[in-house]
C-alpha cells in the first residue's frame, strides 16, 4: 500500500487497504463534509469519559454554557470504545456530532483523510506539549489531546523498603524483585497475555524499552530483521520467566483485573495509568500510600520506556463548526482544569503549562501524590524515555499500526512463546509474517 506525504493514506488507499474489516467498515459510504450555514442550533458533543465526576462536569458545563451564550450543548456519553461507531453512524445518517471524544489516533487519521474533521492548530499552537502526542499530518493537528494514559509499572514501595530492594534497571533486577515481593497468596506480578487491548497496552513496554520496532522509516516490517529479532526474542523469553509469578487467569486478564488486583494488594507489580491510585485512594487508602510507579526497563539498564495511551477531542466539519469551535475555546481554556480534576491523576495533562498551573496543582490527590505526578510528568518530557505503543509505531501517523493493534498479532506472539512453548525466534518470525500480510 502506498502512502502520501508523511504517511497519510489517500481515501482510496485507506479503504482498499482496510477492506471490509476493522476501521474501514465504519468509514465506508460516508457522505461529504457538512456545509457551514446553519446557526444557533444545539452543539452535539460526544463524550467517551464515563466516570461519575466527569459526567457531572459535562452536565454542569452544558448548563453553564447555555446560560452564558444561549446555545444549547447536548452531551451524549458512551464508553470510549463505542465512540467511533457513534461518530460514523452520525455522519452516515446526516446528523453528525459537532465535537467528539476519540482515543485512537487511527480513527483521527481516517476522519481527517475523509475530510470529516477540521484542523485545531488555532487551539494547539499556543501551547507547549509533551512528547509524541499531537500527531500532526502535513503540519496540521486534527485533535486536541487532553491527557496521556500511560501504562506505567506500579510497585509496592512498602515491600521494597522492608526487603531492601531498589528500583530495577534491568529485566533481571525486575524478575528478582517480583520473586522477592511474592508471598503466600500474594503474587509478584500481573501482565496480561490474552488477545485483548489490555495486553496490547500493558505488556509490551519491556519490548519498547529494549528498542524493538515493528516498522522502519519506509514502512518495511523489521520485527524479524537481524537487529530486531534477537531483541524481540529476548523480550519473549523474559516474559516466559515472568509468567509463573502471575496469578492464574493472566490469559483472560483485562484492564479491570489488573486494576483490582493492584488496589487489593493481590499482586505487587502491574501496569496501569493514574486510575489505579484514584481507585486505591477511594477504596483502600492504606494500599494507595504503599504504591508508586516506575517505567519499563530494558535488559541491560540502558533505556526505559512507557506504553503510550492518550485521549482527545476532534471537531467535525459540519454546518455548526464555528459555534463548536467557540465551545472548544471555552472548554480548553477556562474550563480545562476543572475537567481534568474530575480524574486528577488519571487525566495526566498533555499540555505542559498545566503542570505549573496553580489551579491545577490545588487538588487533594495531586498534592497527596505529587511525587508520582512529577514522575509521570518527567516521563513525557524526557527525550531519553521511549514513548510508544503498537498503534503509534512507524515514522508517521498511519492506519497500518492500528491494524496490527486490532489484529492482536503481538499478544498471539506472546501466547506462542509462553503457552505453546514455541522457540522465541520462531514466534517473532511468525508475528512478522502476519504483520506483512496485514499491512501489504
Amino acid at each position: 500500500m502506498k502512502t502520501g506525504k508523511k504517511g497519510l493514506l489517500t481515501r482510496r488507499q485507506t479503504l482498499h487497504g482496510l477492506g471490509g474489516a476493522g476501521l474501514g467498515v465504519a468509514m465506508t459510504g460516508l457522505g461529504a463534509p457538512g456545509l457551514r450555514a446553519q446557526t444557533n442550533r444545539p452543539i452535539r458533543f460526544l463524550n467517551g469519559e464515563t466516570g461519575k465526576d466527569t459526567l457531572a462536569f459535562f452536565e454542569a458545563a452544558a448548563r453553564e454554557y447555555q446560560e452564558m451564550t444561549g446555545i444549547e450543548v447536548i452531551i451524549d456519553s458512551v464508553p470510549l470504545g463505542e465512540s467511533f461507531t457513534k461518530i460514523t453512524n452520525g455522519i452516515r445518517s446526516g446528523n453528525p456530532y459537532d465535537i467528539a471524544n476519540v482515543g485512537f489516533i487511527g480513527h483521527v487519521l481516517l476522519l481527517a483523510e475523509e475530510g470529516h474533521i477540521v484542523p485545531l492548530n488555532e487551539l494547539t499552537d499556543q501551547h507547549e506539549w509533551g512528547n509524541n502526542i499531537l500527531f500532526p499530518i502535513d503540519e496540521k493537528v486534527y485533535w486536541y489531546p487532553f491527557d496521556y494514559n500511560l501504562a506505567l509499572i506500579y510497585y509496592r514501595k512498602d515491600l521494597y523498603d522492608s526487603l531492601g530492594l531498589s528500583i530495577p534497571t534491568t529485566w533481571a533486577g525486575f524478575l528478582n524483585n517480583v520473586e522477592k515481593t511474592a508471598e503466600g497468596r500474594r503474587h509478584g506480578a500481573l501482565f496480561p497475555i490474552g488477545s485483548n487491548g489490555a495486553t496490547n497496552w500493558m505488556s509490551f513496554g519491556f519490548m519498547w524499552a529494549e528498542g524493538v520496532k515493528i516498522f522502519d522509516d519506509d514502512w518495511n516490517v523489521v520485527l524479524d530483521n537481524a537487529e530486531m529479532q534477537p531483541k524481540a526474542a529476548a523480550y519473549l523469553d523474559m516474559m516466559a520467566q515472568l509468567y509463573p509469578h502471575m496469578p492464574r487467569g493472566a490469559l483472560q486478564a483485562s484492564y479491570s483485573d489488573v486494576l483490582s488486583n493492584l488496589v487489593a494488594g493481590s499482586v505487587t507489580h502491574g501496569a496501569y495509568a493514574g486510575r489505579v491510585i484514584e481507585a486505591a485512594h477511594r477504596d483502600n487508602p492504606e494500599m494507595a500510600a504503599n504504591l508508586d510507579v516506575m517505567p519499563y526497563m530494558d535488559s541491560d539498564g540502558t533505556q526505559t520506556a512507557v506504553s503510550h495511551g492518550y485521549d482527545g477531542w476532534v471537531v467535525l466539519d459540519t454546518d455548526n463548526t464555528d459555534p463548536a469551535m467557540e465551545f472548544m475555546r471555552w472548554l480548553t481554556g477556562p474550563k480545562m482544569v476543572e475537567f481534568l480534576h474530575t480524574a486528577p491523576v488519571h487525566f495526566q495533562p498533555a499540555r505542559l503549562d498545566l503542570y505549573d498551573n496553580d489551579q491545577w496543582r490545588d487538588n487533594e490527590l495531586i498534592k497527596q501524590y505529587s511525587g508520582m505526578v512529577e514522575t509521570m510528568r518527567n516521563l513525557v518530557t524526557d527525550d531519553s524515555v521511549v514513548l510508544t505503543s503498537i498503534d503509534t509505531q512507524g515514522p508517521a501517523p498511519d492506519v497500518r499500526p492500528g491494524k496490527v493493534f486490532e489484529s492482536f498479532v503481538l499478544p498471539e506472539m506472546l501466547q506462542n512463546r509462553i503457552l505453546k512453548e514455541m522457540d522465541a525466534s520462531e514466534a517473532v518470525e511468525m508475528a512478522a509474517a502476519r504483520i506483512r500480510e496485514l499491512t501489504k
